[in-house]
This record gives C-alpha cells, sequence and structure tokens, in this order.
C-alpha cells in the first residue's frame, strides 16, 4: 500500500510539472515562434512520450533497484536494547528505509512478556545478559541502547561486555558517557543517536583513508618491485621452505583474513599455538634476522593493502592464537579491529614494536591502538609513516 501511494504521489507530479512544462512553452512560443523549427508532429509527440517515458522509467526503476541495491550492499545487521518509545520509533524507521543498507534483527529486553503489550510483542531475541553472545554469534555490526539514563550502572555493564566484540555501539536517545571512542551525533533514518564506540573511517574520511591506501601502496609496489624480487631469491636460495609466510590474522570487524610476508623462520607456523619470536631466537634463519630487523619481511603486506585486508597505517594484526588469548585478558581488545590492520602503527612508533613478553606490553600496545582510532587523521598517519622511516633504521626492538 505504501508503495502505490507513493508511485501514485510521484506520477501525478509528473503529469503536474510536464503541464506546466507545456505551458511555459507555449507562451515561450508566441514571442519567439520556435515552432518553426519543428514540425507539428513532434512537438506533438514531444508533449504525450517524454511524460509517459519518465513514469515508465521511474516504474522500472522502483522494481529493480531494491534487486540491485541488496547485490551491491551488504546490510549492516543491528539489534536494539530496550523495547522502549525511542527504540520502537528507531525499529519502525528502519524497516521502512529499506535503502538503508540496514538489517534490524530485533531486540533485547529484560521485562517479561506479560509487562509488554501486544503492539510491541515483536523480535524480542533475549534477555540483555544474552546480548553479548548473539552479537559474537550472529556476527551483528551495530548494537543502539535505548535505555533511560537512570540505567547507567547497568549501561556500563552492557558496555564493558561488548568490548569484546567489533561492534559499533550507539545511544538513543541522547545522553552522555566518557571514554567515547570516536563518539559524535549522527542520525539513522531520521532519528537521532550517539555514538559511542564506532570506526573512524565513515563516508568521506572512508574514502580518504583507502583511497590514499590504494594511490601510495601501487607507487611503493612499483618501486620496491626489483627489491621484492631480489628479497625473494635470497629467501629461496638460503633456506629451504616457501618464499612468502602466509598467516591468518583478524582485520577489519575481526573478520580473519591471510597475511603475506617474507618467510624469515625455518616453521610456518599457523595453528592453535603460535609462538612469538624471542631474542636470539633458533627458528630464524640469517636471512631472516637480517629482514627482521630492516623490517624487509613486511613489504609484501603492501599487496594485502592493495587488496583491501590491510592498511598502510593502523592496529598491527597479531596471529589468531594470540588474539584468542588476549582478549580475555585484556579489556577492550577486539575494538582495536574496527578498522584495517596496518603495516606501521601508533604503538610501534612509540616504542611498543616487537615481542610483547609481558602482558603490560600488550596493554600499552591496545591502548595506543585505541587512542589512534580516537585521533585518527590524514595528519596523523603520514606522521606515524615518517616516524617508521626513522625507526627502521634504529629500531633495537625488532628480533
Amino acid at each position: 500500500m505504501h508503495f502505490k501511494s507513493l508511485l501514485k504521489k510521484n506520477t501525478m507530479s509528473i503529469i503536474f510539472f510536464w503541464c506546466c512544462i507545456a505551458l511555459i512553452f507555449k507562451m515561450g512560443d508566441f514571442s519567439a515562434y520556435y515552432t518553426r523549427y519543428f514540425s507539428s508532429d513532434v512537438i506533438l509527440n514531444w508533449f504525450w512520450a517524454a511524460p509517459l517515458s519518465l513514469a515508465s522509467a521511474q516504474l522500472v526503476g522502483r522494481a529493480v533497484a531494491p534487486g540491485l541495491f541488496r547485490v551491491q550492499v551488504l546490510s549492516r545487521r543491528m539489534v536494539i536494547v530496550g523495547m522502549n518509545k525511542q527504540g520502537l520509533a528507531l525499529a519502525r524507521k528502519v524497516e521502512l528505509a529499506p535503502y538503508a543498507g540496514t538489517a534490524f534483527l530485533g531486540f533485547f529486553e529484560d521485562r517479561s512478556v506479560d509487562r509488554i503489550s501486544r503492539q510491541e510483542r515483536y523480535r524480542v531475541l533475549g534477555k540483555i545478559e544474552n546480548l553479548t553472545a548473539y552479537v559474537k554469534k550472529h556476527r551483528v555490526q551495530s548494537v543502539y541502547l535505548s535505555l533511560p539514563m537512570t540505567a547507567q550502572p547497568r549501561i556500563l555493564e552492557i558496555l564493558d561486555s561488548l568490548k569484546d566484540t567489533t561492534c559499533s555501539i550507539y545511544f538513543v536517545p541522547d545522553m552522555f558517557i566518557t571514554d567515547l571512542i570516536q563518539g559524535r551525533s549522527q542520525s539513522l533514518c531520521g532519528v537521532d543517536v550517539i555514538s559511542v564506540c564506532d570506526t573512524p573511517f565513515r563516508g568521506f574520511r572512508d574514502f580518504l583513508k583507502r583511497g590514499s591506501d590504494i594511490v601510495f601502496s601501487t607507487l611503493i609496489l612499483l618501486m620496491i618491485f626489483p627489491l621484492l624480487l631480489l628479497i625473494a631469491v635470497v629467501v629461496k636460495a638460503t633456506s629451504p621452505g616457501p618464499v612468502i609466510f602466509r598467516q591468518r590474522r583478524y582485520g577489519l570487524d575481526g573478520e580473519q583474513i591471510v597475511v603475506y610476508k617474507f618467510r624469515t623462520m625455518v616453521v610456518t607456523e599457523d595453528g592453535g599455538t603460535v609462538k612469538q619470536a624471542t631474542k636470539n631466537d633458533s627458528r630464524i634463519t640469517p636471512v631472516g634476522a637480517f629482514l627482521r630487523k630492516s623490517s624487509l619481511d613486511e613489504l609484501p603486506q603492501f599487496i594485502n593493502v592493495l587488496q583491501g585486508r590491510m592498511s598502510i597505517v593502523g592496529p598491527r594484526p597479531h596471529a589468531v592464537a594470540h588474539n584468542e588469548m588476549y582478549r580475555t585478558l585484556i579489556k577492550g581488545y577486539m575494538v582495536r579491529h574496527k578498522v584495517r590492520p596496518g603495516i606501521t602503527g601508533w604503538a610501534q612508533v612509540n616504542g611498543l614494536r616487537g615481542e610483547t613478553d609481558k602482558l603490560e606490553k600488550m596493554q600499552a600496545r591496545v591502548d595506543f591502538d585505541l587512542d589512534y582510532l580516537r585521533k585518527w587523521s590524514l595528519l596523523l598517519d603520514m606522521i606515524i609513516i615518517l616516524k617508521t622511516i626513522r625507526l627502521v633504521f634504529k629500531d633495537t626492538a625488532a628480533y
């Protein structure tokens, strides 16, 4: 019914504006005599064919566009915590906006079914205590908290539990909280929300970040191509095994990616247990020691950047086994995956490169990664790149 009324309204608008155009054309004809350049048949056919074509194109476009949109755009899965007036209003507006790129999965609500009116009884996914488990299992990208300010202790508890996920968190309605990551006011389908934990790369910022990655990685790969070939030959000639070491890491939104490096060890570990490289590690080949010291082993990751799996600057990706260990030990560890991992990062240029043999070192690295998310700018990326170049020539932490 909504589609039919909208189509009728748009068709009437086309007819009305076309009548206005015809009237203007006729009035202009008295003074300019434009009709002497065209036959009467051409003008008459134009008067009926043009509006009919516009109406037909609109009809076809509205029929085809939803399918094309679903093919080209992956909807972000969202849930709402709190089935109150604001939460219900947001849910209705999202459901009436098929082109918003958001798929509403349902509510989390602590009230019993008897306390929810019949009009509100739909898509209750569970109690709030089950929220984090559901977000992890179904890979929910956005969580909207529609809770009153009087529930502040409960809200803080929810935020703490969601720090072990990569979802973006928003408040509905407006409220203030500290420790925001890219906190800003925005709108979803006409409803104002405040982001609490979000990626800095939305809209033009995402275009700017990805565009700079493509341009710089392409130029760098063209310049270092002879060096890549030389290193590949040396690695292959000095030790048995593959030239490129492939390892699974966590990328954007916690999705697993494959990262490329020149092989620097006699082993290629990528299982449930991965031992970090240590000083005087017997697994490191003689050539590998030089490659790791000079960071030349990281050069193939510019291919990962071009593929869109990584960025030139961002939190360094850790082995999957390390991620699963540290996410249980460090609060907010998984938040660092709200951006693409980088070849170099804010933590690395602040003295946290190399082995993290103590939990405090990894905690400090995560703190710098989250600080990068809060402060990101293209200028900051350039500063990190320049510091990385300087660090390569005098760093003693990598081995």
